[in-house]
């Protein structure tokens, strides 16, 4: 919509509510949880801030309820009776809410006696009157009654556009229908009832029918059944419904807009920058103050020296909920102009290589062909050595037309030597993915210190970690993005065939908002030593990790292949077996078919009970569901069975043989680093850590891991891991006693909590230790426990109790630190990994209990992260420094696994474990065990 002739209006009341509800618990002071609640507030700057970039206006105002009665109340008492009152917290930030919005330069209306519905009908009404295009921003259908062709309805929260159009395939009816559409329906939400049993599909059935609500209620004895007594029942009431439901668009505003009805006293107005900085140092809100102290005379959304937000189509809702935290921590240092060269002679790049041997640090990045790691060819590389100057080297750009370039070959052999000089020091976003870039080129890089990727992981692990995100967080910058270059989905293009002047000015950017915003983050690291301490485990880590994605782990590809037609026949049984119990043939992999065969009532069905139901009200026939019923019955068993064999086939017995690089004959998976919030690893393409281990035919997966010809496959895990750092983060004594005396623990936990002497402890009854030791710690419940060992609920709370009789500590733990992380709204891992929690301290009672248990499990799942890579880095130097032929090949979980000719096993069994158990120093020891085999499955 053109800018000179849009009226803008935003739902404040909807926005309010949606902004309260999707922001985290934020406090002025993070570390004073009785300071000033801001995460509404927050969440409205977010929101208008992307609707003012996405709508444009001439105009714009938002307009909340005023408090206390409307007329509606003196039609009808019980009007809204039903709502809930405004929650303390939300109400505390209205008027700092309305304050913001003033400064941001728009106009804030409360209108008393009326709704904000019927202000946002007048207005749009009065710009209609003025030959203004109307944009109504809200989540609420109601207002769908205003949309005509000069009025849209904007959805903020999943960016839905209302017109005409969309209106009538959304909800069946015209906007003209929607008020008679809504009155048949009634509005539980605000307490107005309407026919009963009537819903969306009835009431856009009778008005397509008859047209209006009055000619519905003139032939009210043409409607039969029980619908149409209903009918008959509400037809006193259906008038007033009507008017209770109806927005009013004559609205007295004269005395709250002066000049109407001409709308200059809404025109969009500058934002007060110095003011707005006060507001936000205020609130909290740093990085928003001190973005505007570097781009005080920019566009709202822009900073300067850069380009329109890549962003525009996000909406004010997603924007208040992605990346819920994000705020600039401080300005670009680039806020003039960039210079950004395209290297294309011999000269050019020697001058530049002078740059980079004398420099202090270089970011360095590559474009390639691929995102597959051991495939991805080199495109060009860019440099940048100072904020704002940076270079861009093509070297295999193909499209028709491209220009002479330096040839690829020679200009690698000619920056060899530099890329692989430890003493120069480089940086990077995502190094590992750059190195083995430079690997497929015969290039081992050198001297990698930073990579920003993993410093903003480890600062911010709640934050998206791309560098896209990076820059318009931290420095206020914005570039080309590259589906921008190339495209997206199916017609996306190598970015070889987009023009070098494009792809000069996209990788340069890449190089120079690394550097940038290294130059944020680097000093906060510095300031933090137990995060300086992670920053250089996962720097160290990283370089290990490409180790072992490039050494890859062997795949016997015929025992696969054989995997794959005896697990064809056992599915083809299964499914003969279903039929069988079903009475007659149907799709297993039907949802539909199967909720026919297992709810319909006999004979077509088998009448089993509804469980639960889906979001469209059939019902279910998800794992959960099948779990319950197999308990009972036969059929959902079978179902059960074969699912879990068709996902070992299709995802690791049919797929892992195509994924074996036809030039290493290996498997090669990679370890995405900065993902999980825990700091475990991530395994993909193909994922080797979620190979299932708890059936016949799921180890038997194992059994197609093997050695190189002539060697045997090693590995090395730790045993008990997070219990022990159970009791080392607890200092239960008697679980510690456990630990360091050597006892089997779930043995004496059993006697422990059965009043036993050791030796006098069942199986049965340390397997319902087992479940304790490793339940209770993630927060199981009494139900959950009884679920789990099959018993009564009051069983399982005696169970429970005992427990946490006999290990006080570990309860202390749990509320010590469940406190704590409401206080300060993270937790951290032994070695100082910081976990964040934003729902920690949520008025949404299932998010805050979830936060509560995560503050539980973090730091025991953090802490073991940790230590895995400690080990992984260790025992990788180990083999470097004694030269072995020994090869790291995975990382999975709390394991390490290892490729190893047979003369070099005895000295992993000799070093391997005391180097993973030697690692830390916890309460009570690690210990690592080591098995080998001529498989990944015998080696355990």
């Amino acid at each position: 919509m053109p800018e000179n002739n849009t009226l803008l209006l935003v739902d404040g009341s909807s926005y309010l509510y949606r902004a309260f509800h999707a922001m985290p618990d934020l406090r002025a002071d993070p570390q004073d949880r009785n300071s000033a609640p801001t995460g509404a507030i927050r969440g409205m700057v977010n929101m208008l801030t992307a609707l003012e970039n996405e709508v444009p206006a001439q105009y714009r105002a938002v307009v909340f309820d005023a408090s206390g009665d409307t007329f509606r109340n003196a039609l009808y008492p019980e009007y809204k009776a039903h709502r809930n009152p405004m929650p303390d917290d939300l109400r505390a930030q209205i008027a700092p809410i309305h304050q913001v919005i003033e400064l941001l330069g728009w106009t804030v209306l409360v209108v008393p006696d009326v709704e904000a519905d019927d202000v946002l009908g007048t207005l749009a009404v009065m710009g209609r009157e003025q030959g203004l295009k109307t944009v109504i921003s809200s989540g609420d259908k109601d207002l769908a009654q205003l949309v005509n062709d000069d009025v849209l309805l904007m959805d903020t929260m999943n960016g839905k556009r209302r017109d005409v159009a969309g209106v009538q395939a959304e909800f069946g009816v015209t906007p003209a229908q929607m008020l008679d559409f809504q009155t048949l329906m009634g509005d539980a939400i605000d307490n107005v009832p309407g026919v009963a049993k009537v819903g969306p599909k009835t009431a856009a059935k009778w008005l397509a029918e008859y047209g209006t609500l009055a000619n519905i209620l003139a032939n009210h004895d043409k409607i039969k059944g029980a619908v149409g007594e209903n009918l008959r029942a509400a037809l006193d009431w259906l008038p007033k419904g009507q008017e209770l439901l109806k927005i009013k668009v004559d609205c007295e505003l004269d005395e709250h807009i002066p000049g109407l009805p001409q709308l200059n006293a809404l025109s969009s107005r500058e934002q007060q920058t110095a003011a707005l900085r006060d507001f936000y140092t205020q609130y909290g809100f740093k990085g928003l103050a001190a973005k505007l102290g570097g781009a005080s005379q920019q566009p709202a959304g822009k900073a300067a020296g850069t380009k329109a937000p890549s962003s525009a189509g996000q909406t004010a809702a997603q924007a208040a909920t992605t990346d819920m935290f994000a705020e600039p921590e401080a300005a670009s240092a680039a806020a003039g102009p960039t210079t950004y060269e395209t290297i294309s002679t011999w000269a050019a790049l020697d001058a530049w290589l002078a740059i980079l041997k004398a420099a202090s640090l270089t970011a360095l990045d590559t474009e390639t062909t691929s995102l597959n790691n051991m495939q991805a060819q080199i495109v060009g590389l860019s440099v940048c050595v100072a904020v704002g100057k940076a270079a861009y080297i093509p070297l295999a750009h193909d499209y028709p037309g491209a220009p002479l370039q330096l040839p690829r070959e020679a200009v690698l052999a000619k920056l060899k030597p530099w890329l692989e000089d430890a003493s120069k020091p480089k940086l990077g976003a995502n190094v590992k993915y750059d190195s083995h870039s430079f690997a497929n080129h015969g290039i081992l890089v050198q001297g990698w210190q930073h990579d920003v990727m993993l410093q903003s992981y480890v600062l911010e692990v709640h934050r998206p970690h791309g560098l896209e995100s990076l820059a318009k967080r931290h420095i206020g910058r914005e570039g080309l993005s590259y589906e921008a270059l190339c495209g997206k989905g199916v017609n996306q293009i190598s970015i070889s065939q987009v023009a070098i002047e494009q792809v000069t000015q996209y990788a340069c950017e890449d190089v120079d908002f690394t550097l940038d915003v290294h130059q944020q983050l680097w000093p906060r690291l510095q300031y933090d030593a137990k995060l300086r301490n992670i920053y250089e485990l996962e720097i160290a880590s990283s370089a290990t990790l490409l180790k072992i994605e490039r050494n890859g782990i062997a795949i016997d590809a015929d025992n696969l292949r054989a995997q794959s037609h005896d697990l064809g026949g056992k599915m083809l049984a299964l499914e003969e077996t279903a039929h069988t119990l079903a009475g007659r043939p149907f799709n297993l992999s039907s949802p539909k078919q199967l909720g026919e065969i297992l709810f319909s009532a006999p004979p077509y069905g088998l009448g089993l009970p509804v469980v639960k139901k889906t979001s469209t009200g059939a019902p279910s026939t998800d794992e959960e569901v099948l779990e319950k019923l197999a308990e009972d019955y036969p059929l959902p068993a079978a179902l059960l069975n074969y699912r879990s064999l068709a996902k070992l086939k299709g995802t690791y017995t049919d797929k892992l043989p195509l994924l074996i690089n036809p030039q290493t004959s290996r498997v090669h998976t990679n370890y995405a680093q900065a993902v999980a919030v825990t700091g475990r690893l991530s395994s993909n393409e193909p994922n080797l850590q979620n190979i299932p281990i708890r059936t016949a035919e799921g180890r038997r997966v194992r059994e197609a891991f093997v050695a190189r010809p002539g060697c045997l496959l090693a590995s090395a895990d730790y045993s008990q891991i997070e219990l022990r750092i159970m009791a080392h983060l607890s200092g239960d004594e008697a679980l510690i006693h456990a630990f360091t005396s050597g006892q089997d623990v779930h043995r004496a936990t059993a006697a422990e909590v059965f009043g036993l002497q050791a030796e006098a402890v069942s199986s049965e009854q340390r397997r319902y230790a087992k479940v304790m030791n490793f339940g209770l710690k993630y927060g199981m419940s009494a139900y959950g426990l009884a679920k789990n060992l099959a018993i009564s609920p009051a069983d399982a709370k005696a169970y429970i109790d005992r427990y946490f009789a006999r290990y006080p500590g570990v309860k202390r733990y749990m509320d010590d630190t469940k406190a704590l992380a409401k206080e300060q709204g993270y937790v951290e891992t032994v070695f100082g990994r910081r976990l964040y929690l934003p729902e920690i301290n949520s008025p949404n009672g299932p998010r805050r209990a979830g936060a509560e248990r995560a503050a539980i499990n973090a730091p025991m799942q953090g802490t073991a992260a940790d230590l895995i890579k400690l080990a992984m880095n260790a025992v990788q130097n180990a083999l470097e420094q004694a030269g072995k032929q020994t090869l790291m090949v995975l990382q999975v979980h709390d394991e390490l696994v290892f490729d190893v000719p047979p003369d070099e096993v005895d000295w992993l069994h000799a070093n391997i474990p005391p180097l993973m158990a030697g690692v830390a120093q916890l309460r009570v020891p690690l210990l690592a065990e080591l098995g080998v085999g001529e498989n990944w499955e015998k080696a355990h």
